[in-house]
């Protein structure tokens, strides 16, 4: 089935860092004025849904360009996915979709344009387009850096919540959202962190600022415990799952003057920095240098400070990466499928009149 306007695949291997970072590209190119450069393309084999493709070991233990029949790496309801009508566009992330971004590419025979967003491991002439954290540290005539991972909120999106969570608009000013994270590879949400954040937050309340606390899919549960606990003890607002009702996420970033995010999600950091609100580090116990790279790339950018305790106010142009990517995807489909040209209008009769 032709489609108007290009079709696309967003791809990623069902971990949730990596599927918000493609849904984020792939919003941001649907955008109107985006959309209506490309209208023009006629796609194939488009899909509305995210496809979700989860390899298994010994395929896994290998870099991407090695795997012998990638397809063989998918449980058999997943391999019938990757298959023709090949698409316009392939959008994937994740060091796991590196190999069939690959074989997309080749079995398209380049006709479908393969954006891999995250470092794959593998040599960026892999793919149409390689976009990387700038602390990855990666060069290339087809790679393009980001500060931080790409993040987007569509202006219909925002409008909506903004309507149905009107009651949330803050007009002390004085409020401050804090987004929880957890347990990764690399970072630990200690006890000994917790209490101390927990002492920070209870001043802050004490001066007057009202907090706003959201907890991730990696927040420990005694530690949902205590900060649930803590902001029923200074009249904070506290979210952590449907129990507290309509996720109030998107409207707090909105609405909020000032923000607290743990330093082990760079997601978290940059959907924070995507509103402009002042972000405050806040750290856990572990370390790891791209973890450090990233926080310095978002202080050296103005978006953020390192959390000691005291919020501070300030500005800056708002971490806008996904836009920016969606923009080089435009130009370069443009390049591949320019736009018709008209010679003059048609004006209709009595128009002028």
């Amino acid at each position: 089935m032709r489609t108007l306007g290009p079709s696309v695949w967003a791809v990623s291997d069902g971990r949730a860092g990596n599927a918000s970072q493609v849904r984020a590209l792939v919003h941001a190119l649907g955008e109107p004025g985006r959309w209506m450069q490309i209208a023009h393309i006629m796609g194939e084999g488009h899909r509305a849904d995210p496809m979700v493709l989860t390899p298994r070991a010994p395929w896994t233990w290998l870099s991407a360009d090695r795997w012998p029949a990638p397809l063989n790496a998918l449980p058999e309801a997943q391999r019938a996915l990757v298959a023709p009508p090949w698409p316009t566009l392939w959008v994937a992330a994740g060091r796991r979709s590196a190999a069939f971004t690959r074989l997309v590419r080749k079995r398209s025979g380049g006709k479908t344009f393969t954006v891999q967003i995250l470092n794959p491991y593998i040599d960026a002439s892999n793919f149409d387009l390689l976009v990387v954290p700038e602390h990855d540290r990666l060069t290339g005539a087809n790679v393009v850096s980001t500060v931080g991972s790409p993040a987007y909120f569509s202006p219909d999106v925002m409008e909506e919540t903004a309507q149905a969570f009107a009651p949330l608009a803050d007009d002390t000013n004085r409020s401050v959202m804090v987004i929880l994270g957890g347990h990764s590879k690399v970072h630990k949400f200690t006890p000994a962190a917790a209490v101390k954040l927990e002492a920070q937050l209870r001043a802050l309340a004490a001066q007057g600022w009202r907090l706003r606390i959201t907890t991730s899919r990696r927040t420990p549960i005694g530690i949902v415990a205590q900060f649930r606990n803590m902001a029923d003890e200074t009249g904070g607002q506290f979210w952590s799952g449907a129990q507290d009702g309509a996720n109030p996420y998107l409207a707090w970033l909105m609405f909020s003057k000032a923000a607290i995010v743990t330093e082990d999600s760079a997601n978290m950091l940059s959907e924070a920095a995507w509103h402009g609100l002042p972000v405050h580090i806040a750290p856990l116990e572990g370390y790891a240098p791209k973890f450090t790279q990233l926080h310095e790339s978002l202080l050296a950018r103005g978006a953020a400070r390192r959390f000691t305790g005291t919020l501070d106010r300030w500005t800056y142009e708002p971490l806008r990466e996904a836009d920016r990517v969606a923009d080089l995807i435009v130009a370069k489909l443009l390049e591949r499928y320019p736009a018709p040209k008209f010679e003059g209008a048609v004006v209709a009769p009595g128009w002028l009149s």
